[in-house]
C-alpha cells in the first residue's frame, strides 16, 4: 500500500515542478523579486524569490487572483 502513496506523492512533486517551471517562464525576465507581497504586504519567502524571480506576491495571494482570474476565465 506505501507504494500507492509513494507514486501519487512523486505525481504530485512532478506536477508542483512543472506548475513552478511554467510560472517561472510567465515572469518577466530581469525583474527583481518583491521582498513584500503587494497585495497583502506580507513578506515573501527566500525559497519563493529564489524559485520565483521576479515574483511580486506571496503563494496565498497568488493563488487567489489564479482562482479569480479562472473564474472570470483570464489565463
Amino acid at each position: 500500500m506505501s507504494d500507492f502513496y509513494d507514486r501519487a506523492q512523486e505525481c504530485e512533486q512532478r506536477q508542483r515542478d512543472e506548475a513552478l517551471k511554467i510560472q517561472a517562464a510567465r515572469l518577466p525576465k530581469g525583474k527583481e523579486s518583491a521582498l513584500e507581497c503587494h497585495e497583502c504586504g506580507e513578506p515573501i519567502p527566500e525559497g519563493r524569490r529564489v524559485a520565483m524571480p521576479g515574483v511580486q506576491t506571496c503563494i496565498h495571494c497568488q493563488t487567489a487572483i489564479e482562482h479569480r482570474d479562472r473564474q472570470r476565465g483570464i489565463g
